[in-house]
């Protein structure tokens, strides 16, 4: 064998070692320890990444799905940071959901791995705060994100497990706050409109950005939308989620 054979071998077994045989040349007390190694710290990244999903499982059970992942998944990032998008992404496109597993996963393990990305966000540094809503372009910061669920994920806990979607969606907003912190806060439809508005026309103006809420919202008049939008906008300044950039 060559050695890029051997090192696939190895690799190999330490990812599945229930079902590929291992190398016959190293001693198998040597080997154990490097299985342990690698699914030790993965299985610590995704722990530490889905605290409130492993709580709803017992340890054979967690483990047996970070298991599944470790062996089957194949990750397209080498940086130990992007791990728990790779578990989200198995989640969503590979795991196939048993009974067992809670209704309400996929969404719980995304707004469990939203938290983490707005606190690794490598953020644009050329954001300009609104002094005036009227006259300067409006951005949906790179460290928020408009969220809804069907689901109250930010209550889910051991105590509280839902069976059921919600008769209407959970809005919400997940941020970095001024203080570098992760925060979130608790939205509704239209906020949330408004706010994917500015999120998909970046640098929109603020009579174009109520023109087009009106044009959803026809039955309301637009002056009333202009000063409900104006109160919601000058709190998310406040709040850093909405920012201007300098004209070029």
């Amino acid at each position: 064998m060559s050695f890029s054979d051997v090192q696939n071998t190895f690799m190999a077994h330490i990812r599945d070692p229930q079902n590929v045989v291992a190398p016959s040349d190293i001693e198998d007390r040597r080997l154990s320890i490097y299985r342990e190694l690698f699914f030790n710290n993965i299985e610590g990244f995704v722990s530490s990444a889905f605290p409130v999903l492993k709580s709803l499982y017992d340890e054979a059970d967690w483990l047996l799905i970070v298991r599944q992942f470790f062996s089957n998944h194949h990750c397209k990032t080498p940086y130990f940071l992007e791990i728990s998008q790779e578990f989200l992404q198995f989640l969503q496109l590979e795991y196939e959901l048993t009974p067992s597993d809670p209704c309400f996963m996929l969404e719980l393990a995304h707004y469990e791995w939203v938290e983490l990305d707005v606190a690794v966000c490598q953020s644009c540094d050329d954001y300009v705060l609104v002094e005036d809503l009227s006259t300067q372009p409006l951005f949906f910061k790179d460290t928020a994100r408009n969220l809804s669920y069907q689901f109250p994920v930010h209550q889910i806990s051991p105590e509280f497990f839902p069976t059921q979607p919600s008769e209407q969606p959970h809005y919400f907003v997940v941020y970095r706050d001024t203080a570098e912190e992760v925060a979130f806060l608790s939205s509704n439809p239209m906020t949330a409109m408004l706010l994917q508005i500015i999120e998909q026309s970046p640098g929109i103006f603020f009579a174009d950005l109520t023109a087009q809420i009106h044009h959803q919202l026809p039955q309301f008049e637009l002056a009333q939308l202009q000063a409900g939008a104006k109160q919601t906008l000058a709190a998310f300044v406040e709040l850093g989620i909405v920012a201007s950039k300098n004209s070029e």
